[in-house]
């Protein structure tokens, strides 16, 4: 079924303190184009700069999410991208007077109300998917996280969540789909132990934190001392106690399993950075911020992939990412000199495997030790450099009109020949990429036995 994209109908906005900043701003949601995604604009610097809501913009996770660009930054921006998702909007922009957005009550339901309020009109452009076909694992043993996305006709998210604090314990929800976010999930707020209050407090950050806009979890043993730091913190006159539900000042829940429903609330916050929607249902434990990230850059990598070979290919084989049809698409040789079958993987911006199937029918048998069949070695340079060739071209927009030419090739060496029969494995990765330049290594293989090897530079030219 076919659906539309979706923007609001007029401007809206909301006045704040940021969680960590302490600084009062104001955030304005207004109505944006068919195609531009969301994008967060600081009003407050000279010239206004935009930072589009998308993981290659990311540029800090320790304590929530950032975005930026150059020294322009927008902290802490998942609760409100949580709830521009879970009303299912894809084209939005966002004003911010300061480096944070405001906190409000440390869940995303005031951003609901306030963008239901603006009211959601579609647009005339049909809303794309990043459907998922198998299942993909993530795993940060380091931060005992697991996350599984196995496909489905809609975003469900299974979440478990495990913490020694008795306050929280072990913690299970899911959701369905997004049409119970509002209900179930958007009023979940944002919580954090005493002992973390205290750290982050000496760090310098939660500078607009209070009992207002989190919920502060302790143990009843708590020294008296550490009370008496958190109502400095605070400022409070009144003395600070801890319930038996082990939340300061008997906070009521808004949900029986708040902790783990605002989970759910910043994962979907965070996955808003993919940039386009996702069918399928994510089950994870124990993810905060540093995987949730994690998670969405292995996902723009698988999805780029899928839209390459969309772009590039009829016929779709899971085993073969461009075929000889899609790779004569891209690169501009013709027999003799196409050198590469076929491309078997592929990671953009980082790593490519491209197959050569040597059959005694080359052309070049005919002339290079005809009697004893040998592949020249550079024309097995020259393969793995039109393999890293596509790789390069399929990093920019509209490669079709570019030209990946090498500046030069270093360290290469020869250890084995390549003859009739055999299959030639080329795998390159980049070493590094800048201002169309991009330097990589390659290796050239025969089933498990390396043939050849080399360090390749070149340039993105325009046609």
């Amino acid at each position: 079924m076919r659906e539309n994209k979706r923007t609001i109908k007029r401007k809206v906005n909301y006045r704040g303190i940021g969680l960590h900043s302490g600084e009062t701003s104001t955030i304005t949601f207004l109505p944006a184009g068919e195609n531009d995604g969301i994008v967060f604009v600081r009003t407050d610097l000279e010239n206004k700069p935009e930072i589009p809501a998308d993981i290659e913009h990311v540029v800090d996770i320790s304590r929530g999410t950032t975005i930026g660009i150059g020294t322009a930054t927008v902290a802490t921006i998942e609760h409100v991208l949580a709830a521009i998702k879970g009303l299912n909007i894809d084209n939005i922009r966002i004003e911010v007077t300061g480096p944070e957005v405001p906190v409000a009550d440390g869940s995303a339901i005031i951003y609901v109300e306030l963008l239901k309020q603006a009211g959601i009109v579609e647009q005339s452009s049909i809303r794309e998917y990043f459907e998922i076909n198998e299942a993909i694992s993530f795993s940060a043993p380091a931060d005992n996280v697991d996350i599984v996305i196995v496909p489905s006709e809609n975003l469900k998210i299974t979440f478990m969540v495990d913490y020694p604090h008795q306050a929280v314990g072990t913690q299970y929800t899911w959701m369905p789909s997004l049409k119970v976010f509002e209900e179930d999930f958007a009023s979940a707020r944002t919580f954090c132990f005493l002992n973390e209050i205290l750290a982050l407090k000496a760090a310098g950050l939660i500078k607009g934190g209070s009992l207002e806009n989190a919920m502060v979890v302790a143990d009843q043993d708590t020294p008296p001392e550490q009370i008496k730091q958190l109502q400095n913190i605070f400022h409070m006159d009144q003395d600070i106690t801890i319930n038996s539900n082990g939340l300061i000042n008997n906070t009521p829940l808004r949900y029986y399993n708040e902790f783990v429903r605002h989970k759910v609330l910043d994962l979907i916050g965070d996955i808003a950075l993919l940039g386009v929607p996702i069918k399928g249902h994510i089950l994870a434990a124990r993810s905060g911020h540093k995987t949730n990230v994690e998670l969405v850059k292995k996902l723009k990598k698988i999805y780029m992939k899928q839209q390459l070979q969309i772009q590039y290919q009829k016929k779709r084989n899971q085993n073969i990412v461009f075929d000889i049809n899609a790779i004569s698409r891209i690169l501009p040789h013709r027999y003799p000199f196409l050198l590469v079958d076929k491309v078997i993987e592929f990671v953009p911006g980082e790593s490519i495997v491209g197959i050569k199937n040597v059959t005694a029918n080359e052309h070049f048998f005919q002339g290079h030790f005809p009697g004893h069949p040998v592949m020249p070695g550079v024309l097995i340079v020259e393969a793995m450099a039109q393999t890293g060739g596509i790789m390069l071209l399929n990093s920019i927009e509209n490669p079709e009109e570019h030209l990946a030419l090498f500046a030069a090739i270093d360290n290469v060496r020869f250890r084995k020949q390549v003859v009739p029969g055999d299959v030639l494995r080329f795998e390159l990765k980049v070493i590094s990429m800048k201002r169309g330049l991009a330097k990589m290594h390659g290796d050239a293989f025969v089933f498990d036995t390396k043939v050849c090897e080399g360090d390749f530079m070149a340039k993105i030219i325009k046609r």
